[in-house]
Parts: structure tokens; C-alpha cells; sequence
């Protein structure tokens, strides 16, 4: 799989000066946990889930989990095993399907032995397990009950906790809090693919709502919250995890993004107006503020609970070739020795020693989306990748 993989080679070729890599389930974890982009969350109890998944590959989603927690009923917990089970044999059964890497969250550490057991040889399409509500006392039964599971089934299998508690959200205990997770993730490094961030749980803790024109790092404690996490648990120095973006709960805005934009838009030159109005109609001024925001903040990828917010995530992912450009003089091995420079846009320096640590993430990042042509913007890659 690939990101915009599910495009024409020749747009792909049109939008990119470097295309997105190659990669699937076994690739080094440090390519995956960048890869994952918006992570599209789903019901575990859909009676089609099979036909959803593949459903959602085919239009560039690269990472999904499906839920057995918060959003199902409590007395639908086994039903949505059994399906489960179900649409992962039919899934396994399908020649030539290539699904999205999948993850199961669940409830309690037991379900996770006993979900592996019964998948059988459809294990194989499983990439992991989401935690929720982490910490290092509820956390520790999680991971010991991931290793287990990937010895019984002799899968790599990786685990993503959720950090949603409310003593994460209250000054007094969070950095206790924080310390514990970071010991309890620690000594499962190497199983550990990200860490996400369940932000609605943080705003319950005080009977908060983002609006839609709000972004979570508007909601201040919130923000403080979100600080904190990458403070002690993304750090760029090689003992930090990839931290990905809150969720946005919202589908739909009023329509009043970029029509100045589109109108001088040179890859939407020639095409439809149809497909003007339909960029215009998916576009959510607060979602988009919101990724860019993430990404200031040391965020890579999202939590998405609606396929519309897909092509965001990922047109936003992007490289653009201005960042490519900086990131690879910074890196060149002349530069080793620090100094500064004029980028090669000729409208910012480039301090080699401190802009170092962001020149590797961008080039990470790079290799995983891609980076775009200098012609190309934000808008461009959008439109190319909303849905037929």
C-alpha cells in the first residue's frame, strides 16, 4: 500500500516531485507508526465490514480500527467479537484484497488472547490492538497481553494505548500520570506503534465541547494537556513516540473555503465545476486549522471517525517542496558541522544544529506521503484525492 496509491500513476506523476513510498504490515515500525495518517475508526458490529474496509482502501485510507468500545453498547460487546471473527475470515478469503492496516480496540486485555485465538489464520490480517483509557496500572495487563498473543500467533503485533484519562486532564496528577505511562511504554518499546490522544474524554472531564469552529488547542486546558503529552512522551532525542491528533467530531460546515483558491487553481484547470463544488462541500475550515495546528504541535496522523476527513489529513500531510528543499540542505553531510544558511527560497534561514531534529521528521514524513511539486498546493492534492 501507499498513500495516494489509489490514484492514477499519471496524477500521482502530475502532483508529486517525490512519490509516497511502498510499504505494508511488516514494514520497520518507524516507517509505520508515520504511515498511519488518519486512522478511520469504525464499529466492530457492521454487517458489511469486509465490503467497508475495502471499501475505504480503495479510496487511500491506510490505517482503520475497528471499535469495541465507546462506540458500541455494552451488550453488544459480543456480538461485535463474533462479527469480528467473521469479517476477517471473509476478508482473508478474498484473492487479491489488500485491506488497510487493521487494529481492534478493545475493552479489557483478556479479549485480546482470546480475539487471536479465534481469528486463526485470519490473524495474519491484523496488525494490532488499540488501549483504551491508559495508564500504567490499567496499561501494563494491556501489553503483557499483546506479547502473549503475538507468541501464540507468531505475528508481530502492535499495540496503540489511548490517553484519555481524567487524571491526564487534572494539574495535581498528571505528572504522575504522564511518568507512569512513559515507564509502562518504555519497557514495551518495541510493541508500542503510537500513542493517540482521546480528547473527547479530556473535554467530558469538565462537560466541555469544541464548537465546529474551534480547534482542541482553542479549548486551553486541553491544550495544556496535548503540551504536556509531547513535552514528556515525543520528544525528538530518540526516547519519544509518535503522538497522533485528536479526533474531529464534526462531518459538515458551511461551504466557504478556498473558492479564491480553486478559481486559480492550475490542476483544476479544465476539470468539472462538479468537482469544484464537491471540494468546496468537504472542506472544514476548523478540521484543517486543527491538522495544521497538530502538526505545529509535534502531531503526525488523526484519529477519524468519518471517511470525509480522510483527504484532509492526508493532502495536509504532504511535504511541500519549499520544506523538502529546506530539510535536505540542512542534511547534507557538508553541514555536519552546524552554521547557518539561506534557504534555498531565498526567505528564511536554516540553522543547521537546531532545525536538524525537524529536517529528519520531515524527511520521514516525506518518504510517507510524498512530497509535492512546486507548483502544487494544498488544494491541488485535496481535490485529487476526494472520492469519485
Amino acid at each position: 500500500m501507499r498513500h495516494f496509491g489509489h490514484l492514477a500513476p499519471e496524477v500521482r506523476e502530475r502532483l508529486f516531485h517525490r512519490e509516497p513510498c511502498v510499504f505494508d504490515a511488516d514494514s520497520p515500525a518507524r516507517l509505520l507508526s508515520a504511515a498511519l495518517g488518519a486512522t478511520l475508526y469504525s464499529p466492530a458490529t457492521r454487517s458489511r465490514l469486509a465490503d467497508d474496509i475495502l471499501k475505504q482502501a480503495g479510496r487511500g485510507v491506510v490505517s482503520m480500527v475497528l471499535c469495541l468500545e465507546d462506540s458500541i453498547g455494552d451488550e453488544d460487546v459480543a456480538e461485535g467479537e463474533e462479527n469480528l471473527v467473521r469479517q476477517f475470515t471473509d476478508l482473508a478469503g478474498r484473492t487479491g484484497a489488500e485491506p488497510p492496516l487493521l487494529f481492534i480496540r478493545v475493552r479489557a486485555p483478556e479479549q485480546i488472547p482470546d480475539l487471536v485465538r479465534r481469528l486463526g489464520p485470519a490473524v495474519r490480517l491484523l496488525s494490532g490492538f488499540v488501549f483504551p483509557k491508559f495508564t500504567e496500572e490499567s496499561g501494563i495487563p494491556f501489553l503483557e497481553a499483546l506479547a502473549g498473543a503475538e507468541v501464540a500467533s507468531g505475528r508481530r503485533l502492535f499495540g496503540m494505548p489511548v490517553l484519555e484519562t481524567p487524571e491526564l486532564m487534572y494539574r495535581e496528577s498528571r505528572v504522575d500520570a504522564l511518568e507512569g505511562i512513559a515507564r509502562s511504554v518504555e519497557k514495551y518499546r518495541s510493541r508500542v506503534l503510537a500513542l493517540r490522544l482521546g480528547v473527547t474524554d479530556f473535554c467530558s472531564s469538565y462537560g466541555l465541547r469544541r464548537a465546529p469552529d474551534m480547534t482542541a488547542y482553542d479549548v486551553q486546558i486541553v491544550a495544556s494537556v496535548i503540551a504536556d503529552v509531547v513535552n514528556m512522551l515525543g520528544r525528538a532525542d530518540g526516547s519519544g513516540f509518535t503522538v497522533t491528533g485528536p479526533v474531529w467530531e464534526y462531518f459538515r460546515v458551511p461551504e466557504r473555503m478556498f473558492k479564491p483558491m480553486l478559481r486559480h487553481s492550475p490542476f483544476l484547470e479544465g476539470q468539472a465545476v462538479e468537482l469544484r463544488e464537491k471540494l468546496i462541500e468537504h472542506a472544514m475550515d476548523g478540521l484543517l486549522r486543527e491538522i495544521s495546528l497538530d502538526h505545529a504541535n509535534g502531531l503526525l496522523g488523526k484519529t477519524c471517525i468519518h471517511p470525509s476527513h480522510v483527504p484532509a489529513v492526508h493532502a495536509l500531510s504532504v511535504v511541500s517542496h519549499e520544506e523538502y528543499s529546506d530539510a535536505a540542505d540542512i542534511l547534507r553531510p557538508e553541514r555536519g558541522g552546524g552554521g547557518v544558511l539561506r534557504s534555498a527560497y531565498t526567505n528564511k534561514m536554516n540553522e543547521v544544529k537546531p532545525h536538524r531534529a525537524w529536517a529528519e521528521r520531515t524527511m520521514l514524513r516525506a518518504e510517507v506521503f510524498g512530497v509535492a511539486r512546486e507548483d502544487i498546493s494544498f488544494v491541488d492534492l485535496l481535490a485529487a484525492g476526494l472520492p469519485a
